[in-house]
């Protein structure tokens, strides 16, 4: 366990656990905040629709965009946005994903979120767009808090031809908070055995200090999140013309083949401790 925290290592309940993992999660349906071209659907919605589903070969979790139907440019497809019925204020928060969305206009995030936001606080784990090679964000989005993974395998097609890795967040009010990532091939043994010990990592991908943030001041009663939206206020200004994709983003949204990719975190492998 690592040296300064003083938990055990915790599950999300059992239920989230293969086929139970909704519920444990809400299914967002509010129009996007970040003002993508996607309309969320509700989990039965989803579900029928094959944008949420549990694998039954290996019960890893499926999150897509609808790849199938005829959308025109600037039009909405569906998607789907869950958030974590628990809240925390602290902790070890692991993703093991085999894959993520990789195409122009998309936007995949796995994140938190507190109440009143911006007030709570927010935490990007994995932010990234288009077919970008390297996990991104940028201070004037980010209010100066951002970081750009070095990796290759961080995202987009380097993380999917690797098979996918972890991303891993240690909360620690009293020191601050850390960030990293792991390919497949790199992960930890402890983290394979679900034994974490942060300690033992290296240096993280992000550091960020309580001696310089109040992190409890700052972020509390976070939620996860886990979306993936189509261009909006990010993914589709500044950002987009400088990802080598070409044309308007809101033009991408007609080709349905940028969104055969699949979020796909492992419901067996997203752990919290506590």
């Amino acid at each position: 366990m690592h040296s300064l925290y003083k938990f055990f290592l915790a599950t999300l309940p059992l239920s989230a656990l293969g086929d139970g993992f909704f519920n444990d999660w809400d299914f967002y349906t509010g129009s996007d905040p970040t003002g993508g071209n996607v309309i969320y659907q509700n989990k039965s919605a989803a579900q029928s629709k094959g944008l949420a589903y549990v694998n039954d070969s290996d019960y890893s979790t499926v999150l897509a965009v609808d790849s199938t139907s005829t959308v025109a440019a600037g039009g909405d497809r569906d998607s789907v946005r869950i958030t974590s019925q628990n809240s925390y204020n602290g902790g070890l928060f692991v993703m093991d994903a085999s894959k993520m969305p990789v195409g122009c206009s998309t936007w995949p995030s796995f994140w938190t979120v507190g109440p009143d936001w911006p007030y709570g606080g927010e935490i990007d784990i994995v932010e990234a767009l288009s077919s970008r090679v390297n996990c991104y964000s940028t201070e004037t989005s980010d209010s100066g808090c951002s970081i750009m993974d070095s990796s290759s395998t961080s995202f987009a097609y380097g993380f999917n031809s690797a098979e996918g890795g972890v991303f891993a967040l240690l909360w620690d009010n009293s020191t601050g908070m850390s960030m990293w990532h792991f390919a497949r091939a790199d992960i930890p043994e402890d983290l394979t055995a679900q034994a974490p010990t942060p300690s033992t990592w290296g240096t993280p991908s992000g550091f960020w200090s309580a001696k310089t943030c109040d992190i409890t001041d700052n972020f509390y009663d976070q939620q996860m999140v886990i979306d993936t939206t189509i261009c909006g206020n990010w993914a589709g200004g500044d950002a987009y013309s400088s990802s080598g994709c070409s044309g308007k983003c809101t033009d991408m949204v007609a080709n349905a083949t940028n969104y055969v990719g699949k979020f796909s975190p492992d419901g067996e492998s997203f752990r919290i401790a506590q």
